[in-house]
Parts: C-alpha cells; structure tokens; sequence
C-alpha cells in the first residue's frame, strides 16, 4: 500500500493548522512555504479539508485557514477518507461479488485484517496526537520521548 500525494502533503498542512490551532488563521502561502507544496496543489487539498468541515476560512487582510474544530475532536480516519475516500485494500472486500472464491479465500481474511488495522490506528488517533508527537521534534526532525 501506498500513500498518495495528497495523503503525504494533506497530512502535513492539516498538521500545520493544528500545532496553530488557537492563534490565528494561517495563509495557504505560508503553510506552502513551510512545507514545500505549492500553491494551487495545497489549494485544492484546503478545498477538500474545508468541504469535508475539517477547516474553515477567515476572510479579510489577516484571514486564512483554521482548523474548524479542536484538533482533539478530529481523528484521522476523518482526514485520511476526505483526502483519499475509504480505505479499500482489495476490491473483493468492497465487493464481494469480485471473485468467485471470496467465501473462502485465506488471502482474503488476510487483506481484512490488514485493513482493519490500518483503519483502527487512524481512527484512534487525532490530530492532537499529531500535535503532540510534532512537539517532541527538534530541529533536526528527531522524535524524543
């Protein structure tokens, strides 16, 4: 399994916003910046946050992007399926119907598994847990317990 781009680079604005939550808007420039993604990219992954009610926009001279609930009320399963839709490792756990041995496939079963815990990691994370973990960073990008 692989994560797209707009995984990669919706993650780490959302990020953004959450380790800002409280002190402002922030400008798409500025998170653009800060994170190498360009401009009209990050716009497109801001649209979807904001249609999805993950980020909300304040406009005027200071306006911006903010996140439109606390990052402790938004877990990543809500971010992951806005940027990228479910979670479907194999299509016969989508459709049943796919393959004529999907009633007893070990394979199968195996997918499952692995989909379910790929799921239950981001549902039970938050993007305060993000927020967190980024706190524990140096500025060599180290983790630090």
């Amino acid at each position: 399994m692989k994560l797209s781009s707009r995984s990669r680079y919706g993650f780490r604005a959302i990020l953004e916003l959450a380790v800002a939550y409280g002190e402002g808007p922030i400008q798409i420039k500025t998170i653009a910046d800060r994170e190498d993604i360009s401009n009209k990219y990050l716009e497109q992954l801001i649209a979807m946050l904001k249609a999805a009610g993950l980020v909300r926009s304040v406009r005027g001279p200071r306006g911006g992007y903010t996140l439109a609930k606390p990052p402790s009320e938004i877990r990543l399963d809500e971010v992951f399926s806005t940027l990228e839709g479910p979670l479907v490792a194999v299509d016969c756990l989508e459709h049943a119907t796919f393959c004529s041995k999907c009633t007893d496939c070990v394979t199968r079963r195996i997918w499952s598994q692995m989909q379910d815990a790929v799921l239950n990691v981001l549902r039970a994370k938050t993007l305060q847990d993000m927020v967190d973990m980024a706190q524990g960073l140096d500025k060599n990008g180290t983790y630090h317990i």
